[in-house]
């Protein structure tokens, strides 16, 4: 298999008001490109998961890293870091796609605690990205269930993820 990618993040815009004697105008750009190669070191991977998902109303999944994913191809996928998560909730939501906090196992590089979770607003994204070595480990077995649940009732959630790792 070969990888090339490039995980992108940007905001940029200006800001303007006024004041007494002008309409100040502020002017920002944060971007950053992570360019990847296929391989198992700094600013490498070679590992993709990618997927649509539905969660029903109050329902949950835990996301198995070490052993639980296929990739594009059906060649079951173990990763050993992740080197790039991306969670996109679908617009039409309406309830919220929530990450994180498994009760067992629990993927916790991420965060800074086994119960964190983190809540991705309809039509929100949650990125995470650690290009360098080591990125966010991945242990099989004792750390490697990254959850996403419906964070209520009432009707169904979908969201698209695509998660970049590593191997070894």
């Amino acid at each position: 298999m070969s990888l090339n990618l490039t995980v992108e993040a940007q905001i940029k815009g200006y800001y303007r008001g006024p004041n007494d004697l002008a309409a100040p105008q502020q002017v920002f750009s944060l971007s950053e490109a992570l360019k990847l190669v296929t391989g198992t070191a700094a600013e490498q991977a070679d590992l993709v998961f990618s997927d649509t998902r539905t969660l029903a109303a109050s329902a949950s999944e835990s996301l198995d890293l070490a052993g639980g994913l296929a990739d594009a191809f059906g060649q079951t996928l173990t990763f050993v870091e992740v080197v790039a998560v991306l969670i996109k909730a679908a617009e039409g939501n309406t309830n919220d796609v929530v990450v994180g906090g498994a009760p067992s196992n629990t993927l916790a590089s991420f965060f800074g605690d086994a119960t964190d979770k983190v809540l991705v607003k309809p039509g929100g994204l949650l990125l995470l990205a650690a290009p360098g070595n080591p990125a966010y480990a991945v242990t099989a077995s004792t750390g490697d269930i990254l959850k996403v649940a419906n964070s209520s009732s009432g009707s169904a959630v979908t969201y698209d993820i695509v998660v970049v790792g590593r191997s070894a």
